[in-house]
């Protein structure tokens, strides 16, 4: 059953949410290099977008970034992700070849977090158990970047994605007005009353849906996304513009 949770001394699913930094270099050792320019910035997550990487259809180099960044990322939570097109992302692949590079970074001790496309898998609830067996947390996710679907999509995706076993679910969407923003926000807030045990992460991307970025510890979303220089989304924002946004409704709140 979900619920909230620590990795590396990190609560997931309660209180102030986890600022997570994409890594989207392209290249073998600048991919290592910002990996380790982020620990040393004492980041609490580290996102590597491996569909970024221009190595990512060889999994030898795959395995090679893994063991590179290991001697940095003790204290810091890591995040696998292959985003494909029709997600927002780069990866043109099948999904047999997701699938096995999902389990080379869950397998490799060095990553904490594995991303599953929940609706583009074939059988995604086989593969969260698979990849939980393996050690790691997984997060369903689904993205539209187009538009924001009506309040009774919202809901079956994320009730999909809840049961199909998930440590987190995610949902990101594109507005198209500001009662888009709304209704996402509503959702996360529904969803944390609905299922109080499952973690999750929901943002409206653009800039219309910023303050959705902003406004997790509010409405129960668990994890923001905030650039160290080059963005992985529409929307974001950088990650010390970000934690200083979040540290200052922290304190009003509490």
């Amino acid at each position: 059953m979900q619920a909230p949770f620590d990795v590396k001394g990190i609560r997931f699913g309660e209180g102030r949410p986890v600022i997570c930094v994409p890594v989207v270099e392209r290249e073998k050792d600048a991919v290592i290099q910002k990996i380790r320019i982020l620990t040393e910035k004492k980041v609490q997550m580290i996102e590597w977008r491996a569909d970024c990487f221009s190595g990512m259809d060889q999994p030898d180099q795959v395995r090679d970034i893994l063991e590179g960044v290991r001697p940095y990322v003790h204290d810091t939570v890591m995040l696998f992700t292959i985003r494909t097109k029709q997600q927002g992302g780069n990866a043109v692949t099948y999904e047999k070849n997701i699938l096995y590079l999902n389990q080379i970074a869950a397998k490799s001790g060095v990553i904490d977090l594995v991303d599953l496309e929940f609706f583009e898998a074939t059988r995604p609830e086989r593969e969260i158990r698979r990849l939980q067996r393996m050690g790691v947390r997984v997060i369903a996710s689904h993205h539209d970047f187009q538009a924001t679907p009506d309040e009774r999509i919202l809901r079956m995706l994320m009730d999909q994605m809840k049961q199909g076993g998930a440590d987190i679910a995610k949902l990101a969407v594109m507005p198209q007005t500001p009662d888009d923003v709304l209704r996402i926000m509503k959702l996360t807030n529904d969803t944390r009353e609905r299922y109080p045990g499952l973690p999750v992460v929901t943002m409206s991307m653009g800039g219309l849906g910023v303050i959705s970025r902003v406004a997790g510890e509010a409405f129960g979303s668990c994890i923001t996304f905030g650039a160290d220089g080059e963005v992985s989304a529409p929307g974001q924002m950088q990650m010390d513009t970000l934690a200083g946004i979040l540290d200052a409704l922290h304190e009003s709140m509490n």
